[in-house]
């Protein structure tokens, strides 16, 4: 039997990546797994976050957030809605295939296709030109000042490796579809994957024929997934990991005692909320029949008011929580502080508002959330549902990890859900188009789980995403945001806190979009 395309590139990639003797070895835990190997399959965090060891954008953001050239070295805007970008020479994927403008044309054009979770940044998009093998422009329907910040997560992979091995099109997680990307890796970044056992353990190894510079000593990550917290803690203090996210708040002081060890706290852009189904006339999972209560501004009202956020952010975030009234927090272009008020916490007030919307003895309705996601999120749901107890609705709680729980609500099979988004354009437009404005077969809405829909507000969006008047978007953003708080389209909760706890002989950058880039990681011997 003669190998197979993929084995070949494999034993190809591994040949030219097996480390030195002495080679320097990273250990990382988390909660919960990345999902795939496919940068296209789930526009998540933590999935961006690892892929992006192995693939990069035209465009990425350094240590302090900006944006830096990546394999793309410069670009600019040649009219309102036409930018140049001017390639790297001289890259690589990693499979010894130069990168180029077809590269380039076919990565836009995948992330835009059926199956891809990324059409979020490529709906703006008119059209990708190729000028020569390494010039392209990108067309966007209308001004889009913003467009290189939404560039830094949409990587590029490589049209010659993806049609080899017929993974032309993305891995799609909502129907349990798998390719050759699924399992397998090319990229042109600084590490390649060498092994990958879902929900058990991902290998990369450092890849020596990168274009760049490595600032990090790692020449190995072993990352493995530990749901459980008590285990997790565990495998730091004993030593059998370097690093691990999240540390569980209850243990972030015992850490910081441990000798040896350290814990890394700091804000992050995450808004955590929660959304209700408000498109079906019937809800999926709920003893309501015939209507949907989440269609009464009521009904939203009162679950939002029988929510004691302080309470949450006291005894299940212990602290490390800011309660928020917003989709967005601060350090995210169109946060609106004065905005920044939540509805008073009034149970009496919810069970009146139930009582006016038709329903004086509340009801029963499911609700989705991961537990290996977010910060305390499961604990979060279930104080959630302890709360909507006391005002008469019963909550059938559903937590599970988040690698059933994603397709799931990415189907819309869900009523009531807790979600994270952390823009990574660190702008409000980013909030809107993804989650509050009305969902389109183009990506608009992707994450707007419950079909909230507003017209002014698509309308809005729409404005924002092509004003260059600095003070008037900020008025438009103002504006949205008004009528999504009056809607009560969504319930904000709070913006969570990072904790990374790590050995101290490990150096790491944290950023507040809780991006984990092993390059600028090292690892001092013992």
């Amino acid at each position: 039997m003669k190998p197979s395309r993929i084995a070949l590139a494999l034993a190809l990639s591994l040949a030219l990546a097996v480390p030195l003797a002495g080679a320097v070895t990273l250990r990382v835990a988390d909660a919960g797994d990345v999902q795939s190997m496919d940068p296209y399959s789930l526009n998540e965090s933590l999935q961006l976050s690892f892929d992006a060891n192995i693939y990069e954008p035209l465009v990425n953001r350094g240590k302090d957030m900006s944006l830096q050239p990546a394999l793309a070295t410069s670009w600019k805007a040649l009219s309102p809605t036409v930018w140049r970008f001017n390639l790297r020479h001289g890259v690589r994927f990693q499979d010894g295939t130069p990168f180029d403008a077809d590269d380039v044309l076919f990565s836009f054009a995948r992330a835009a296709g059926d199956g891809s979770d990324m059409k979020g940044y490529t709906s703006p998009i008119k059209q990708v030109r190729k000028v020569d093998a390494y010039t392209v422009d990108i067309e966007t329907n209308s001004p889009f000042p913003i467009l290189p910040d939404t560039l830094t997560r949409l990587v590029m992979m490589s049209k010659k490796w993806c049609e080899a091995n017929h993974a032309e099109k993305p891995v799609d997680r909502r129907k349990g579809i798998e390719n050759a990307a699924s399992f397998h890796a090319n990229g042109t970044g600084p590490y390649r994957l060498k092994e990958r056992q879902p929900s058990v353990r991902t290998v990369l190894v450092r890849n020596l024929n990168y274009w760049g510079k490595i600032e990090g000593n790692v020449d190995r990550v072993v990352f493995t997934p530990i749901g459980n917290d008590a285990t997790r803690v565990a495998a730091l203090v004993s030593g059998e990991v370097d690093v691990m996210e999240p540390v569980p708040l209850q243990d972030v002081e015992r850490v910081k005692a441990t000798p040896g060890l350290t814990v890394l706290q700091g804000p992050e852009l995450r808004t955590i909320f929660l959304g209700f189904d408000q498109k079906r006339d019937e809800l999926l999972f709920s003893n309501v029949k015939g209507k949907n209560p989440f269609k009464d501004r009521r009904v939203r009202q009162a679950f939002y008011q029988a929510i004691d956020i302080e309470t949450i952010k006291s005894s299940v975030m212990r602290g490390a929580s800011t309660p928020t009234a917003e989709m967005v927090g601060p350090g995210v272009r169109g946060f609106q502080p004065d905005m920044n008020k939540r509805l008073p916490y009034d149970p009496e007030g919810a069970k009146k508002l139930l009582a006016e919307a038709g329903y004086p003895n509340g009801f029963e309705v499911t609700m989705n959330c991961p537990n290996d996601r977010y910060v305390n999120d499961s604990a979060i749901c279930q104080a959630v549902a302890a709360n909507l107890a006391k005002v008469g609705v019963k909550i059938d709680l559903q937590a599970e990890t988040k690698v059933t729980y994603f397709p799931k609500v990415l189907r819309r099979d869900t009523s009531f859900y807790l979600l994270g988004w952390t823009p990574t354009t660190l702008d409000a437009h980013d909030a809107l188009y993804n989650l509050m404005a009305t969902p389109t077969a183009k990506g608009q809405g992707t994450f707007n789980l419950g079909s909230y829909s507003n017209p002014k507000l698509d309308a809005l969006t729409a404005k924002i995403q092509s004003e260059t008047d600095p003070a008037k978007r900020n008025e438009e953003i103002r504006e949205a945001f008004k009528i999504h708080a009056d809607d009560i389209g969504h319930i904000p909760l709070h913006q969570q806190a990072l904790a990374w706890g790590y050995s101290k002989k490990v150096s790491l950058v944290q950023l507040p979009t809780n991006d984990m880039n092993f390059y600028w990681m090292s690892v001092k011997a013992k």
